[in-house]
């Protein structure tokens, strides 16, 4: 039998692989993905494949319609606000179940809300609860706590571990504004009124978990007296979702299956009844995969020939330019007037589009009045912050740098991407008055030499340009502008690429002159963008510290009528590009998505991306075929 044994062992490993290797059967949707999901957990979800994939697993209180971003029930059926705008009530659905049946409580969000706060558990997006009151000053108190038990962990037991996590837990009922008076009652006390709390209340993040599946993987560290959260109960088999979907298989960095939740409350309306989701790393590999037929939609389209491939989009148009405005004037969308044109013909091509996406790609100006090493930096001055970014031809940069048709920006907020929000003007290109900006702050050629000096004779210093190596665009609109900033100011400048990390760290330690950047909306509101520039926020690189500036912002919070909070803050953008210009906003990001309209409807067009993956639907019948092995990794 001893001889046996590792002979039985190696058949059922054989059986194993073989399983595991086994062709899935055809889905009704096919997704291709550059990256994979690193977690399933939606209080550690960051990535933009995971809160797209989030959005159908998990249900949070309220949901983003995709078309127009507008907030809608989700697992909360009505809700109500105080008048102070501090106390939100929510009333949860009595339909409402997770994937094994259980009901949906007001129990499952507080315990969901309270592993996000925590200290032991929190993850990138755990600020955006802490407008909850006591949220905060509870996260300070738990971490001290952590702290001081840390200090002699030789000495503690199971039982000090336990007695100190009662404790924090009997803080949090006792001091956080999270009441659940019973199973259908969410109740969310803020700190202050916060006009897009609604927004924040639809995000994946802060949707709830399944606690007693969680529980199962949860263990208490003796020594340190932390929670200790394993990651298993994120596996097909174990996991239970409250979504419209549940993943039933999961191989990591090759495919993931999603299949209908049966006690979904809205699965009546799920399209897809399986969605199969497969990870292309190599972005040439996925264009090719999608263009076998092995895939309906590719959400993020990565060679560096895109740009071509949506110049075959625009010949294609071009030919049908008549048709095309005759279904706009009837109202009719995109997908339906494209989807129903003839094939497209050698060098054209309808399946790939490129939408305008709820981001800005910028360059920062370091702000602080001094560089590193402590010489003077002339940045410090709006003047020739001003002067820097008057001397940018933006158009230039799309049309011969990036090429991708992006919307030239101005300010920080996309046009358009927010409801009601007036629209925003900065500085434009005009060298004329970058010059005269810059001799206002004392910069001059001031003895026809080229060199651009102080009034004390001293040159203008080398402009250092820092950028990440990430992608070659970040260096070619670095080369671009220091040839304009040559050009039109006459000052000398050098681009200086690091690798990513690299680069986050010079970033953050003020390690240059101007840098690049780039951000995502997280909310539909103003100050996902604004609140960059406030003194003390966690993103504001450049060193920005203007109290004018961050009075003017707590003054439009504080204003309670709607319309005229919008209004005060598009007069704070507004002065903040047109004097202060810490940032350089160059063009908002164009998302580049592969599918045929006349085989996928259902994609939204909404800057902020949102797709409902439940309202996809597959036109022509046609399953995708199976990927080639080679294709996968």
């Amino acid at each position: 039998m001893r001889v046996l044994a590792p002979l039985i062992l190696l058949v059922l490993a054989l059986l194993a692989a073989i399983a595991l290797d086994r062709p899935l059967p055809p889905a009704d949707l096919v997704i291709i993905e550059s990256a994979d999901c690193y977690t399933l957990d939606p209080q550690r979800m960051s990535y933009q494949q995971e809160l797209r994939r989030a959005r159908v697993l998990y249900e949070p209180l309220l949901n983003l319609r995709a078309t127009d971003c507008a907030i809608v029930p989700g697992v909360a059926k009505s809700w109500e606000v105080s008048d102070d705008r501090l106390a939100y009530v929510f009333h949860l659905r009595d339909d409402a179940k997770w994937s094994n049946g259980d009901p949906v409580t007001s129990g499952d969000f507080a315990y969901s809300w309270r592993r996000a706060i925590m200290p032991d558990t929190a993850a990138d997006y755990s600020g955006l609860f802490m407008n909850v009151r006591g949220a905060h000053a509870f996260h300070a108190r738990r971490t001290a706590a952590l702290k001081e038990y840390a200090k002699n962990p030789a000495a503690r037991t199971q039982a000090d571990a336990d007695a100190l996590l009662r404790e924090s837990f009997a803080d949090f009922r006792d001091n956080v504004g999270i009441e659940t008076p019973d199973a259908q009652t969410f109740v969310v006390h803020l700190e202050h009124p916060v006009a897009y709390f609604l927004d924040i209340c639809s995000f994946p993040c802060l949707a709830p978990v399944h606690p007693a599946t969680v529980e199962k993987f949860v263990s208490l560290n003796a020594e340190s007296g932390r929670i200790i959260q394993r990651h298993g109960w994120t596996k097909p088999g174990f996991i239970v979702t409250n979504g419209a979907y549940v993943p039933t298989v999961w191989r990591y960095k090759r495919d993931m299956r999603l299949e209908a939740n049966p006690f979904y409350w809205r699965r009546d309306e799920v399209v897809a009844k399986s969605i199969e989701c497969r990870t292309i790393e190599n972005p040439n590999t996925a264009v090719l995969s999608f263009e076998s037929g092995a895939g309906d939609w590719l959400p993020d389209v990565g060679p560096v020939y895109k740009a071509e491939l949506l110049a075959e989009r625009k010949v294609y148009l071009e030919r049908f330019k008549a048709e095309y405005e005759a279904g706009v004037a009837l109202g009719r969308t995109h997908d339906d007037i494209v989807g129903a044109l003839p094939e497209p013909r050698d060098g054209e091509r309808r399946d790939v589009r490129g939408i305008n996406a709820f981001g800005t790609d910028f360059f920062s100006f370091n702000c602080r009045p001094t560089l590193t090493g402590g010489k003077p930096n002339p940045f410090h001055d709006a003047r020739v912050r001003r002067a820097f970014a008057l001397a940018v031809d933006k158009q230039a940069l799309v049309d011969r740098v990036t090429r991708l048709g992006e919307r030239v920006a101005s300010t920080l907020v996309p046009l358009g991407s927010i409801a009601g929000y007036p629209e925003v003007h900065g500085l434009g290109f005009d060298p004329a008055r970058a010059r005269a900006e810059l001799k206002s702050a004392g910069y001059e050629d001031r003895n026809g030499d080229g060199v651009v000096e102080s009034a004390g004779g001293e040159p203008f210093p080398t402009v250092d340009i820092l950028y990440s190596t990430a992608s070659p665009r970040f260096q070619n609109l670095a080369l671009a502008m220091r040839d304009m900033w040559k050009r039109e100011l006459g000052v000398p400048a050098e681009c200086r690429g690091k690798d990513s990390k690299l680069y986050k760290d010079d970033l953050k330690q003020g390690n240059f002159m101007i840098a690049r950047g780039g951000w995502y909306g997280d909310y539909g509101d103003p100050t996902t963008w604004l609140d960059l520039q406030r003194k003390g926020n966690g993103n504001n690189d450049r060193g920005y510290d203007n109290p004018r500036f961050d009075a003017m912002i707590d003054a439009a919070e504080a204003e309670t009528d709607p319309a005229k909070r919008l209004q005060a803050l598009a007069r704070c953008e507004e002065w903040l590009f047109t004097e202060e210009l810490p940032i350089l906003p160059l063009c908002n990001y164009v998302t580049v998505y592969m599918y045929d309209p006349a085989r996928l409807g259902g994609i939204s067009e909404h800057p902020r991306l949102e797709q409902d993956l439940t309202k996809l639907t597959r036109r022509d019948g046609v399953v995708p075929a199976a990927p080639a092995k080679d294709s996968q990794r």
